[in-house]
């Protein structure tokens, strides 16, 4: 399978430390376009891969300054395990047996790609990526009673340490770097109308949860690091009578967190299966 899609991000003020939200400067318009080009390909009956190697475009016009900056973005390697034999969707439940999931077990790895604050950059308007390989282990649940649909994806991350030398371009005294744990919980309801085509149209409302702990240099905890973020989505998907295109829009927005910008996201995609 092939997938294609665009996500156009804007960013309107920060939560601080404390998830206060802060203004950006009058005139501040702050944006990032990312091109993500994704590969999956079926390994066995129950095993799948994929790949996703982003490019990204940074626009950005703060308190005066102006920066357009592009280049690659951290690309992400996967690997899942489907936990079932047959069809779980269901039309309607007649037994215990047919209120039996989906369940999904997954392993990511983000590969650091990316322009990151510790490459030759002067500012983190250039930023592309974080800079950091992280692994991240994954459980989806997934349960459709035609037309309804509901979902529960759990992420655990770990970050891998690494030796710094220089900040947005500066070289400094060497030292190790680690970012700390991550976990994204996604909660998703969903329903579906097919039409006398048997195409089939689903929207789809997500509420995700993502926190990252505090870092670390040199083995002490770095208090200016660490993250979260709540969010809502709603995804509008198409997919044809063969089920070999799927077209998705999606609109997501961060409505609370705290050391992270919030953010509205606007992302359009298409895939094809060939096989």
């Amino acid at each position: 399978m092939l997938d294609l899609s665009v996500d156009t991000e804007a960013y309107d003020g920060f939560w601080n430390s404390e998830g206060q939200h802060l203004a950006d400067p009058p005139g501040s318009v702050l944006s990032q376009t990312r091109l993500n080009l994704g590969i999956g390909y079926r390994l066995t009956d129950n095993w799948q891969s994929s790949l996703v190697m982003p490019f990204i475009w940074n626009d950005n016009e703060y308190a005066g300054f102006t920066s357009k900056t592009s280049g690659p973005g951290d690309a992400t390697a996967s690997l899942w395990y489907e936990a079932f034999d047959g069809i779980t969707c269901v039309w309607q439940v007649n037994s215990l047996a047919d209120l039996k999931p989906s369940i999904y077990y997954g392993l990511t790895m983000t590969i650091p790609t990316g322009i990151s604050p510790y490459d030759e950059v002067t500012n983190s308007f250039d930023i592309t990526g974080r800079g950091f390989y992280r692994l991240d282990a994954s459980v989806l649940i997934d349960k459709t009673i035609f037309p309804w649909n509901a979902t529960l994806q759990y992420v655990y991350g770990v970050n891998f340490e690494r030796p710094i030398n220089r900040e947005y371009g500066n070289y400094i005294e060497p030292y190790e770097k680690n970012l700390g744990e991550r976990s994204l919980a996604t909660l998703s309801f969903g329903y579906s109308y097919q039409t006398d085509k048997a195409e089939v149209i689903t929207v789809t409302l997500a509420y995700s949860d993502l926190t990252e702990a505090a870092g670390e240099i040199d083995g002490q905890t770095d208090q200016t690091t660490g993250l979260g973020k709540t969010s809502l989505a709603l995804t509008l998907a198409y997919s044809n009578f063969k089920k070999d295109w799927i077209y998705k829009l999606t609109f997501s927005q961060a409505d609370a967190g705290y050391n992270f910008p919030q953010t509205e996201v606007l992302s359009l995609g298409v895939s094809h299966v060939y096989f």
